[in-house]
């Protein structure tokens, strides 16, 4: 890449930066924010589709139900990896439109899903738009966001997002419930919906300034910042904006794995990587087999299975709530500080309390140690 394209591209991302106000679209916005919904509303929909209401009308044993939720979080792994490798090699919006076309194509294969076989493959191929749109969703955003409050735009997108893991589980539990024989079909449908809707949407949405200049397209890229910088403008009502603050780099290509050379990114990085590993690990068995393993190894049947069922859906909503609660303090409290609470007073004491709830089958125990779990480890 040569210098004064590299110079070109600091311009342009320096610009970006300096905006006072987020201008993209609300339609995009709300694109990006549905990816999230959908991800975490098919991270929910697994686990009641397969709840003690149901399983039996799926035709698939809980062994069997077990390797499906199982397979389809195995996809998130090559759809991070060749997503976020095409992402670099085609642009962010093809890709994008990518993601929500496996997520549409896998869940609307499971709703139709008939035996263990198609149920696996279209929930790897669920897992795998879902594992795109997790990486590339929060790159769309880097890019094109500008750095002022930016934690707060981003939190906007949550919001949304967390709905899905929200507000998902009631809506889905509710389905599940009032007719077990279909309505996990209908709940892995609204998904499909949903994914088909964010990709016609998203094929309306710009690419990034950065990948629209790395492509050569300066031009384009120039008139996306100065058709920002007037939308800008027009909200703040600011004759002038900011100075743009342009930081010169070289861009290289370099391994991979370079970062880990650099003994300061070294620890970040290693310590980032743990911390997601053990968030998945903690909570993705916890949501997605909650209802399936509560009911195969701790014999929650008939009633007992159907109220917890509601109350695991009714525990979902305290995502969405602690996610607009974090709305207020995101900007005020350091990442790290935020992100240790959460992990420990949230994750680990709300699991423990849900998992001893459920064992003394104690579903009031349970329920709250479901709330704690979703306000603050997850929301």
């Amino acid at each position: 890449m040569s210098g004064e394209l590299n110079k070109k591209i600091a311009e342009l991302t320096a610009r970006v930066d300096r905006l006072p106000t987020i201008v993209l679209p609300i339609s995009v916005i709300l694109s990006l924010a549905f990816g999230y919904f959908i991800a975490l509303y098919d991270v929910i929909d697994i686990g009641l589709a397969f709840s003690p209401a149901s399983i039996q009308y799926t035709g698939l044993t809980s062994g069997q139900a077990t390797t499906v939720v199982s397979m389809g979080l195995f996809g998130y792994i090559p759809g991070a990896i060749l997503l976020g490798y095409l992402a670099d090699r085609i642009g962010r919006k093809p890709t994008l439109i990518l993601t929500a076309l496996l997520t549409g194509v896998g869940s609307l294969g499971n709703a139709l899903s008939v035996n263990f076989i198609t149920f696996t493959v279209f929930k790897f191929i669920t897992g795998m738009g879902i594992g795109g749109d997790l990486i590339l969703v929060p790159v769309y955003l880097v890019e094109m966001v500008p750095a002022v409050k930016r934690a707060t735009y981003f939190n906007l997108v949550y919001i949304a997002g967390w709905a899905g893991l929200g507000l998902g589980p009631f809506l889905a539990s509710e389905i599940v419930l009032s007719n077990p024989v279909i309505g996990w079909r209908i709940v892995f449908a609204i998904g499909a919906t949903l994914a088909f809707i964010v990709l016609v949407i998203r094929s309306h949405a710009t690419e990034t300034v950065r990948m629209l200049s790395i492509k050569g397209h300066v031009d384009e890229a120039e008139k996306v910042v100065r058709h920002m910088e007037e939308e800008a403008k027009r909200k703040t009502g600011m004759i002038d904006l900011p100075v743009p603050q342009v930081t010169s780099f070289q861009s290289r290509k370099v391994d991979p794995f370079y970062v880990f050379k650099n003994p300061v990114y070294r620890v970040r990085v290693i310590a980032v990587m743990l911390a997601i590993f053990f968030f998945y690990f903690g909570e993705y068995p916890y949501l997605t087999e909650y209802p399936l393993w509560t009911s195969t190894f701790l014999g929650y049947s008939g009633q007992l299975g159907q109220e917890l069922t509601f109350y695991f859906g009714l525990a979902g909503i305290a995502t969405f709530l602690g996610a607009i609660g974090l709305r207020f303090v995101v900007e005020r409290v350091r990442r790290a500080v935020l992100a240790t609470f959460s992990y420990f007073v949230g994750m680990l004491l709300g699991v423990i309390i849900a998992v001893v709830g459920a064992m003394n089958k104690d579903v009031n125990l349970a329920f709250v140690g479901m709330l704690l779990t979703n306000f603050i480890g997850v929301g």
